[in-house]
């Protein structure tokens, strides 16, 4: 990581964690009440080939003695009514400012992996790895939402796990490697504020739907 890219995701963790702190300690009081103990989910994921760090997340799901893998849709029944919210508006991601200000975690790049994806593919991950980890980024603007899609059909840990080998990581990280070669600061906020818009736009999309369904259909003569 550049001293320019980490002074900028220093300048705006700091920032946003002053900013967002009522809000982050509602949630946390918020989440308590309606959900419970633990509030928290930390995965362990690589920072580089061989460096993991714990990331930070806000629980949406129920706890169970063994996870593994990405989520598909055979995971779905285990998210909270309270977690499908957060990750509606990617209100569970929040606490990953600790991982960007521990320096785990840049605010542009790849998204940062499982362990057993980077064992399996230490090629591919040792160069989309040479970008620190992100919490938004490229390949998550573009490819974030079918990638949801696709996951979200599989019924089992096994056809999750060909799909997300066979199809996600490979179209990610050529996505992640052309942001690597092209990254510039300007970029970065570019990509910071696209993120905030999809965000935006994902709300606005849910509550015209709801509305919509709320209504029902016209059934005048």
């Amino acid at each position: 990581m550049t001293w320019h890219k980490r002074i900028f995701d220093l300048f705006f963790a700091s920032l946003l964690v002053i900013i967002l702190g009522p809000i982050i300690l509602w949630l946390v009081c918020y989440i308590l009440i309606k959900q419970g103990r633990p509030l928290f989910y930390v995965s362990e994921r690589m920072k580089t080939p061989t460096q993991p760090f714990g990331l930070w997340k806000f629980r949406t799901m129920t706890v169970v003695n063994e996870d593994a893998g990405v989520s598909g849709g055979y995971k779905q029944q285990r998210i909270t009514p309270l977690g499908a919210k957060l990750r509606a508006k990617r209100l569970d991601e929040f606490p990953q400012l600790w991982n960007i200000l521990r320096g785990d975690l840049s605010f542009v790049g790849p998204r940062p992996p499982l362990r057993e994806y980077v064992e399996r593919f230490p090629e591919l991950y040792s160069e989309v790895l040479k970008s620190r980890p992100g919490v938004t980024g490229l390949a998550t603007i573009m490819f974030h939402k079918h990638e949801d899609w696709l996951l979200a059909r599989c019924e089992t840990p096994a056809e999750t796990d060909d799909i997300y080998t066979r199809i996600c990581i490979p179209r990610k990280a050529r996505l992640d490697i052309m942001y690597q070669r092209n990254q510039s600061t300007c970029w970065d906020i570019d990509l910071v504020f696209q993120t905030i818009g999809n965000l935006f736009r994902r709300r606005r999309s849910i509550t015209e739907t709801s509305d919509g369904l709320h209504s029902g259909p016209d059934r005048s003569p």
